[in-house]
C-alpha cells in the first residue's frame, strides 16, 4: 500500500514538473520590456493569429514606431498588474487573461498617460503552445481603437531679441527675401539661368543642383535656394528678370549692428548633430536654426524659447479627441547694458587698425560697449551675396574672426597704476620719495645682460608722480623688487588677476604669468610695468581703474540691464588719499606727460597710456600694442580702455587720439 502511494506521489509530482508553460503574467511582461525597449520587431512575433490577420506589421507597430519618432516620444514607461494567482489559475485553464497596463510618456505636446487592458490568448500546439497578445490600435492610444488618425500641430516660438540699453536691437526678427526656383519654369536656358543666379547670390551651380534634385522636389515647386536681406534691393530686381525665380518675403534674423557688434551678437545657422551634445535634440527639427557663436550660441535655450503642440486624434466624423497640448514659449530678449551708439563709434573709429576696447559706466560698473577689430558681418554670413565670404574672413591676416573682447594681452604701461596702487597700499611706495635714476637702462647683477629700459631720462630723482607722467619702467621695477613677489603677488590677487573675472559675457580670467606665479626677479621687475608674462582683457583693465574713481573699491561690472549695478568686486584696495595721489598724475600724464595728444580745450581728460613690445628677446625689435586707459576728469561718467595691435603699422590715429575723439564727441 505504502508502495502505490508514493508512486502515485511521484508520478503527480512528475506531471506537476513537466507543466512547464509560461504564464500570462511572464509572456506579458516579456511584450511590455520589449515596448519600453522600443524593440517593435519582437512586438509583431508576439500578436495573436487574429491580430496579425487583422493588422499588418506596417498597421501596428511599425506605425507605433513612427509615431513615437513623429511626436517625439522621450520617458516611455508601460507598467502592468499582473494576475493573481486565484485567477492566474482560471486563466490557464480557459486559455484566456486579461491585464491591466498603464503607458506614460513625455512628447512634443507634454505628458501622456492612459489605462489600457490587454486580452492574451493561448495558442499553438506541443512546444510552440504560447500566451499571445490580442492587439489592437487602443494600445497605441485608446481613442484610436475604434479608428481614427493621430494628427499634431506645432507652434514654433518666436526667438528673443538682442537689445541694447535703449532698446535698440542687436539682433532681432524682420523680413528678409526668400529666392527659389521653379524648375519647370526655368526654360531651355536652365543652365545658364542658374549661373547667372549663382553669380548674384554667391553661391555654386553645384549647390543650386544639390536643392534642386532633393528627393521630394517636384518640377512645378519653388524650392528654396538662398535668402538676402531687404537692403539687397539691387540683387533682388535682376534675380527677378531670371525665368524661374520666385522671392517671397519670409522672417529671418537681422543684425543692425553688422560688424561693430557680431562678435557679441554671433549669429546663426542650421542645426548640426554635435549641437545635440550640448543642446535638447527633441526640440530641434533638421532644419531649425541655431546659435553659431557669440550670445546667440550662450544664450540658445533662453533665445529660443518652447515650441507649442497639440496632439489629437480626428475621429471620421471630424471630431477631435485632444491627447496633449502645450502652449508656445516665446524665447526671452536678452537687454545689454551697452548702447550701440556708443559701440558703432567706438569700432568705427578703428578704420583698418586691429585691436579691442571696453567701455564702462565707472559708477555703476555698466558695460557700455566692447570691440573687437576687425569683424565681420553676421548678415553676410547668414544672407551674404559675396562667394567664399568666411574663407576670405579666415586667410586674413588681421584674423576678423578671433573674438579680441574675451583675449587677453600684455598691457604694458597701462598697467602701472595697479603697481603704483599695490604699493601705496602695502606702504613700499611712498608718493613722494624721490629715486636716483641715471641713463636709460638700469639692471642687477645677477640678471647677467637683462636691463630693464626706459623712453626717457630724468632730471632729478624720480617720484610716484614722475614715474607715471613719465613712464617710468625702472622706478616701477625698483619699486617692484622692493617688495618681493609675495606683497606684489598678493597686491595682483587683489586687483582680480588670477582669478575668475565677474562678468555674465563670459571673458578669459587675467593671468599674473603661465604658471601662475612669478618665477624670478626679472619677472617681477617686468611684470610691474605690464610687460613679463601679465595677461589682461580689455574689460578687466577698464575696471581696475574704477577703482581710482569709486574711493578705492573696485566695481563689479554687469552685462544684463537687469543685473543690480553700483556693486563693488573688490573692496578697501586703497585709500582715498591714495585714490587723489593717483588720479593727480593720472591728469597730469595727459597735461605734461606721455598723452599730451589728448589734452584739448573741449573736454577734460585723466588717463594712463601703455606699450607692450610682444618680442621674444631684448634684442629683437618685436610688434607694439599700443593702450589708453582714459575718462572725463569731471564728470568721470565713461571710462575706456583702448588697445591697437601693431601700432606702429596704424593706417588711422594713436589709441590715445581715438579716445580722445570719442570723449570730444560725446560732449558736444
Amino acid at each position: 500500500m505504502r508502495k502505490r502511494i508514493f508512486m502515485l506521489f511521484i508520478l503527480i509530482l512528475l506531471v506537476a514538473c513537466s507543466d512547464d508553460r509560461v504564464t500570462p503574467n511572464e509572456r506579458f511582461d516579456s511584450f511590455v520590456s520589449d515596448w519600453n525597449e522600443q524593440k517593435y520587431e519582437k512586438l509583431y512575433d508576439m500578436f495573436t493569429s487574429e491580430a496579425k490577420s487583422t493588422f499588418s506589421a506596417e498597421e501596428s507597430v511599425l506605425r507605433n514606431e513612427k509615431l513615437y519618432n513623429d511626436l517625439n516620444v522621450t520617458d516611455l514607461k508601460v507598467t502592468f498588474s499582473p494576475i493573481k494567482d486565484d485567477d492566474l489559475d482560471a486563466a490557464m485553464d480557459k486559455g484566456v487573461a486579461k491585464i491591466p497596463f498603464r503607458v506614460e510618456m513625455n512628447t512634443i505636446g507634454g505628458p501622456i498617460q492612459f489605462n489600457y487592458k490587454a486580452t492574451l490568448k493561448l495558442e499553438g500546439e506541443g512546444e510552440n503552445r504560447n500566451w499571445f497578445v490580442d492587439w489592437d490600435p487602443g494600445f497605441i492610444f485608446p481613442d484610436l481603437k475604434n479608428g481614427g488618425e493621430i494628427k499634431y500641430t506645432t507652434t514654433e516660438p518666436k526667438r528673443g531679441e538682442i537689445l541694447d540699453r535703449n532698446q535698440m536691437p542687436l539682433a532681432l526678427n524682420d523680413d528678409i527675401y526668400e529666392v527659389s526656383v521653379i524648375p519647370d519654369k526655368l526654360g531651355e536656358s536652365a543652365d545658364q539661368a542658374k549661373k547667372d543666379i549663382a553669380k548674384l547670390l554667391g553661391v555654386s551651380v553645384e549647390s543650386i543642383d544639390g536643392k534642386l534634385n532633393q528627393s521630394w522636389v517636384q518640377p512645378e515647386w519653388a524650392v528654396p535656394i538662398a535668402k538676402i536681406t531687404k537692403d539687397n534691393e539691387k540683387v533682388k530686381n535682376q534675380l527677378l528678370q531670371i525665368s524661374g525665380v520666385q522671392i517671397n518675403t519670409v522672417n529671418g534674423r537681422v543684425y543692425p549692428g553688422g560688424e561693430s557688434t557680431a562678435h557679441l551678437t554671433g549669429y546663426l545657422r542650421t542645426v548640426r548633430a554635435e549641437d545635440f551634445e550640448e543642446f535638447d535634440e527633441s526640440k530641434y527639427a533638421a532644419d531649425d536654426m541655431i546659435g553659431a557663436r557669440g550670445l546667440e550660441r550662450l544664450y540658445e535655450e533662453q533665445l529660443k524659447g518652447e515650441p507649442g503642440a497639440t496632439i489629437y486624434i480626428e475621429k471620421e466624423n471630424n471630431e477631435k479627441v485632444v491627447l496633449a497640448e502645450k502652449e508656445v514659449e516665446n524665447g526671452k530678449n536678452l537687454t545689454l547694458t551697452l548702447d550701440i551708439n556708443l559701440q558703432e563709434e567706438l569700432y568705427d573709429s578703428y578704420g583698418e587698425d586691429a585691436g579691442t576696447a571696453a567701455a564702462i559706466d565707472p559708477k555703476t560698473g555698466e558695460t557700455l560697449a566692447l570691440v573687437s577689430s576687425p569683424s565681420f558681418d553676421p548678415n553676410k554670413v547668414m544672407y551674404g551675396t559675396t562667394e567664399g565670404y568666411m574663407e576670405a574672413l579666415d586667410k586674413d591676416e588681421q584674423l576678423p574672426l578671433i573674438n579680441r573682447i574675451v583675449s587677453t594681452f600684455a598691457p604694458g604701461s597701462a598697467f602701472k597704476p595697479i603697481t603704483a596702487a599695490i604699493g601705496l597700499e602695502n606702504g613700499v611706495i611712498k608718493p613722494n620719495e624721490g629715486f636716483e635714476i641715471n641713463g636709460l637702462q638700469w639692471g642687477k647683477e645677477s640678471w647677467g645682460d637683462y636691463k630693464v629700459t626706459r623712453v626717457s631720462t630724468s632730471n632729478g630723482p624720480v617720484d610716484l608722480k614722475d614715474a607715471l607722467v613719465r613712464s617710468d619702467n625702472i622706478y616701477f621695477a625698483m619699486q617692484a623688487l622692493e617688495m618681493g613677489k609675495d606683497k606684489f603677488t598678493k597686491g595682483l590677487h587683489n586687483f582680480g588677476i588670477g582669478e575668475d573675472f565677474p562678468l555674465t559675457y563670459p571673458v578669459t580670467a587675467s593671468t599674473i604669468s603661465k604658471s601662475g606665479e612669478i618665477d624670478n626677479e626679472v619677472m617681477l621687475a617686468d611684470s610691474s610695468y605690464g610687460q613679463g608674462q601679465i595677461q589682461m582683457t580689455a574689460i578687466h583693465l577698464a575696471t581696475a581703474y574704477t577703482t581710482f574713481l569709486n574711493d578705492g573699491n573696485m566695481l563689479k561690472p554687469t552685462f544684463f540691464s537687469d543685473e543690480e549695478t553700483g556693486q563693488f568686486w573688490k573692496k578697501g584696495l586703497i585709500t582715498k588719499e591714495q585714490v587723489s595721489t593717483i588720479q593727480d598724475a593720472l591728469r597730469a600724464v595727459v597735461t605734461d606727460g606721455t598723452a599730451k595728444e589728448a589734452n584739448n580745450d573741449k573736454v577734460t581728460i585723466s588717463g594712463k597710456t601703455g606699450t607692450a613690445e610682444l618680442k621674444h628677446t631684448q634684442e629683437e625689435k618685436g610688434a607694439e600694442n599700443q593702450w589708453f586707459v582714459a575718462y572725463p576728469t569731471d564728470s568721470q561718467d565713461i571710462l575706456i580702455a583702448m588697445m591697437v595691435e601693431n601700432s606702429h603699422e596704424s593706417k588711422t590715429e594713436s589709441p590715445v587720439k581715438k579716445v580722445s575723439n570719442l570723449l570730444i564727441n560725446m560732449k558736444r
